[in-house]
C-alpha cells in the first residue's frame, strides 16, 4: 500500500470519526429537547386536566341552578292557577 493511499485512507478515518463525534453531540442536544418538551407537554397536559375538571364542575352547578329555577317556575306557575 502507497503512502498516498494511506495518508487519504487517515483522513477519511478521521473525517468520519469527526462526523460520528458530531452525530452523537446533535443526537445529545436533540435528546435533552425531546426531554424539555416531554416535560412540558406533561405540565401542558396536567393543566388541560384541571381545566376540563373545572369546566364539569361549572357546567354541572349551572345545570343544578337552571333546575333551580325551573322549579321555582313551576312553583309560580301553580300559584297563578290558584289564585285565577
Amino acid at each position: 500500500m502507497s503512502l498516498d493511499r494511506l495518508d487519504a485512507l487517515e483522513t477519511r478515518i478521521r473525517d468520519l470519526v469527526k462526523l460520528v463525534q458530531e452525530l452523537k453531540r446533535r443526537n445529545a442536544l436533540l435528546e435533552e429537547e425531546l426531554k424539555t418538551a416531554r416535560q412540558r407537554l406533561a405540565a401542558q397536559d396536567d393543566t388541560n386536566r384541571k381545566w376540563e375538571m373545572e369546566r364539569m364542575d361549572i357546567k354541572a352547578r349551572i345545570e343544578k341552578v337552571m333546575n333551580e329555577m325551573e322549579l321555582l317556575e313551576c312553583i309560580e306557575d301553580t300559584k297563578e292557577v290558584v289564585i285565577d
